[in-house]
């Protein structure tokens, strides 16, 4: 399995494309995930100042991020992930793909455990609840 993450910001949201693009300057240095967490735990603080202050946080070259927050290139690999999305039906977020299969909107862990066991299953591959099962102590 692997997680691929597209962006995909909305136009209502003032933030969300400059919040993209410092996601993708993080990207750049390693960091993605860890931007990206910080984003999401400060989904109100979006402002630019703000998106500076997050990559110094993370330790990351605050000249090199600010050089990749307004460079050309990052904006054009949002444009691309936006029209990918577009080009697939996808009118908001979040979304998500499952072995082909689009799950729109939030879901619990559940639902996403579900409908990877039963492509794991479709596929017959091993799934891991089966298997976890079977490792823990019997009582």
């Amino acid at each position: 399995m692997r997680i691929v993450f597209k962006h995909y910001p909305l136009d209502f949201h003032k933030d969300a494309m400059p919040a993209a693009m410092a996601s993708i300057a993080a990207l750049e240095q390693g960091k993605f995930w860890e931007y990206h967490d910080k984003l999401f735990a400060n989904q109100q603080k979006l402002p630019r100042p703000f998106l500076i202050q997050y990559a110094r946080e993370l330790g990351l070259n605050a000249q090199q991020f600010e050089s990749a927050l307004d460079a050309p290139r990052v904006k054009s690999a949002i444009d691309a992930d936006v029209a990918e999305a577009k080009s697939l039906g996808i009118t908001g977020t979040p979304g998500f793909f499952v072995n082909g299969r689009f799950l729109s909107g939030a879901k619990p862990f559940e639902e996403f455990a579900r409908v990877i066991d039963a492509e794991l299953t479709r596929l017959n591959l091993p799934v891991p609840g089966a298997a976890s099962k079977s490792l823990e102590p019997s009582q």
